[in-house]
């Protein structure tokens, strides 16, 4: 899939997100290693703490459906802005160097790497 295409779907996510309290929409689109896609948007709460990420969102989508192989990740935000630490972390978890495509609402993007955005990460192999 070009990444134009997978910023299409991450914008078409984003037209989806639950943001009342923020007003600061976000939709990800999670290209999968068999080619499928799973999306997600910023769902928020009341309760600040338990809002969800729509990075999460999608991970956990594709998790749930029992997937653990990822190629790239679109997240498209109103200007262009990166992931929150957290979202980073979770998918280090899976693909550490996972490309990443971050765009505004125009559908205009810049390509990085998820080892670019969390430099000296850790994952499950710190554990042991």
């Amino acid at each position: 899939m070009k990444p134009e295409e997978l910023v299409a779907l991450a914008l078409a996510a984003r037209a989806r997100a639950y943001a009342p309290y923020s007003k600061f929409a976000v939709g990800a689109a999670l290209l999968l290693e068999d080619g499928s896609v799973a999306s997600g948007c910023n769902v928020e709460n009341a309760s600040y703490g338990l809002t969800v990420c729509a990075e999460r969102v999608a991970l956990f989508t594709a998790v749930a459906q029992g997937k653990r192989s990822f190629q790239a990740l679109a997240v498209a935000t109103g200007p262009g802005a990166s992931m929150c630490g957290a979202c980073r972390q979770v998918l280090c978890e899976f693909a550490p160097g996972l490309t990443v495509h971050l765009a505004d609402k125009n559908g205009r993007f810049r390509t990085t790497t998820l080892a670019e955005l969390l430099p000296d990460s850790f994952g499950p192999e710190a554990l042991r």
